[in-house]
C-alpha cells in the first residue's frame, strides 16, 4: 500500500538534508543505516511524513501532548510548530553529522539493561564508569560509555538484570557528545523558533516547556544529556493522556508504554494499514489528552 504524496515529502525532505531519505528507507543496507549521520534524518523524515500522512490535511488535537525518545524529540518540536519542517531536518542533518564526528574520536556504544533493582542499576553503571544514558522506565535503563567499560559491565552485571548491547554508532546522551553541542547551538542560533501550539514534553526531566526558545535549548543540550523517558511517561499519565500514537519508525515506545502506562490505549504507527488506527484512536480519544511520540 502506498500513501499518496508520502514519496513526494520525503524527497523534499531529502533535499534539505542532502541525502537520498527514499533510498535509505528502502534499499540502503543496515551498516549504512547505522551510521547515525543517516539514521537521524531518516528518522526525523519518516515521523514528519507519517504525521502529514496520520493528519491529512489537519492540525494536531488541540488536546494533544507531544514528545519524543532522543531525535524523536526534533519531530515533536515541528509538529508543535517550534520549528518549521526545513529547520527541524536542517538541525536533525547538523546534529547527526556533529554526534557522528563525536562517535569517530574514541570506541564507544550503548548497551540496554532490562530488569534489576533501579537503584542497583544505577549504583553498577556508577561503578563500571557508565552513564545511564536513556531511564526508559518499564525496567529498562540503557548504559552508554566505552566499549572496555560495556565489556566489563557484560562481565559483572546488576543482579537480576540482563545485559543487550545495542547496534548504535557511539555513547549517545553522554559526555563523549560534548564535541557535538557547540556545533549544533551555533547552528540553532540562526534559527526562527516559534512557542508550541500544543503541549510539548521535554527529554530532559519530562516537563511541559512553554517557550520555543527554551525548547530548542534543551535540543541542543540534550546532545549530551541523559534521556527522561520514565519522567515524560509520568507526565502525560498525570496530564490524563488515555491514548497514544507513536510515529513511524515505531513500536519500542509503545512497547514501554504497555508496561509503564498501563490503560492507555496505544497504537505503533509501523505501516500504512496502521494509519486508519491510528485516526480511530484520535476520534475514541477526542476528549481527553491524546498522546504523540516518536523513539529513535
Amino acid at each position: 500500500m502506498e500513501v499518496p504524496g508520502f514519496a513526494d515529502h520525503l524527497q523534499r525532505l531529502s533535499q534539505v538534508a542532502d541525502t537520498d531519505l527514499v533510498a535509505h528507507g528502502t534499499t540502503s543496507d543496515a551498516e549504512t543505516i547505522k551510521d547515525t549521520a543517516v539514521a537521524q534524518p531518516l528518522i526525523v523524515g519518516a515521523g514528519l511524513g507519517t504525521l502529514a500522512a496520520l493528519l491529512d490535511g489537519a492540525a494536531v488535537p488541540a488536546g494533544a501532548a507531544l514528545a519524543g525518545h532522543s531525535v524523536g524529540e526534533i519531530t515533536a518540536a515541528a509538529a508543535a510548530g517550534v520549528l518549521s519542517e526545513d529547520d527541524a531536518m536542517g538541525f536533525v542533518t547538523e546534529r547527526g553529522r556533529g554526534m557522528a564526528r563525536a562517535a569517530a574520536v574514541t570506541p564507544t556504544g550503548m548497551a540496554a539493561i532490562l530488569g534489576g533493582a533501579e537503584d542497583e542499576v544505577l549504583a553498577t553503571l556508577e561503578s563500571h564508569g557508565l552513564t545511564p544514558a536513556n531511564r526508559n522506565g518499564a525496567g529498562q535503563i540503557v548504559a552508554a560509555g566505552t566499549l572496555e567499560e560495556l565489556a566489563a559491565l557484560q562481565e559483572a552485571p546488576p543482579a537480576k538484570a540482563r545485559v543487550i548491547p545495542l547496534q548504535v554508532a557511539g555513547a549517545f546522551h553522554t559526555e563523549h557528545m560534548a564535541p557535538a553541542v557547540e556545533a549544533l547551538r551555533t547552528h540553532a542560533a540562526a534559527l526562527t523558533t516559534h512557542d508550541p501550539q500544543v503541549t510539548l514534553l521535554s527529554n530532559k526531566d519530562g516537563a511541559a516547556v512553554a517557550r520555543g526558545g527554551e525548547f530548542l535549548d534543551r535540543l541542543v543540550a540534550q546532545v549530551a544529556g541523559p534521556v527522561r523517558w520514565d519522567a515524560a511517561m509520568q507526565t502525560m499519565l498525570d496530564l490524563g493522556v488515555t491514548g497514544l500514537i507513536e510515529l513511524c519508525p515505531a513500536g519500542t515506545l509503545v512497547g514501554l508504554a504497555k508496561r509503564g502506562m498501563r490503560g492507555v490505549a496505544s497504537v505503533a504507527v509501523k505501516t500504512p494499514d496502521d494509519l486508519d488506527k491510528a485516526r480511530d484512536l484520535i476520534r475514541e480519544h477526542a476528549g481527553d489528552t491524546t498522546g504523540t511520540s516518536q523513539g529513535s
